[in-house]
């Protein structure tokens, strides 16, 4: 990792506890706003050291983007969880074969990158 990637990584890191630490929940209830609060430290956390030993720089720039997008999107939207896609069903593909592994492959490709990491920690 380059120093100016690092440099950039914990700035994020920074950045993200920052929020959490003004974070006000959309209800404004007193516990849902330590609950989200909780959510986002902890979330922050898990991620940045399941990453931590990432040394490939394309994988270290998908992070630093996906994790540039939760935070837009949790500040834009004032939802800390990340949001849900909605993606059509895998009822048409056969149980195996070539059309299974496209419909796998597309679905793959087509998730958000702010969910890339969700299904891994969830």
């Amino acid at each position: 990792m380059t120093p100016v990637t690092r440099q950039e990584v914990l700035g994020l890191y920074r950045r993200i506890f920052r929020i959490a630490k003004q974070w006000q929940s959309a209800s404004g209830l007193t516990e849902e706003t330590i609950k989200e609060k909780e959510y986002i430290k902890n979330e922050a956390k898990t991620l940045f050291r399941k990453n931590k030993n990432v040394t490939d720089p394309k994988l270290i720039k998908e992070c630093i983007e996906e994790c540039e997008a939760r935070i837009e999107i949790g500040l834009h939207y004032n939802i800390p969880y990340p949001r849900p896609i909605h993606l059509p069903p895998m009822g048409l593909a056969h149980k195996q074969g070539r059309t299974l592994r496209h419909q796998e492959k597309l679905r793959k490709i087509s998730k958000p990158i702010y969910l890339k990491s969700h299904d891994e920690v969830s």
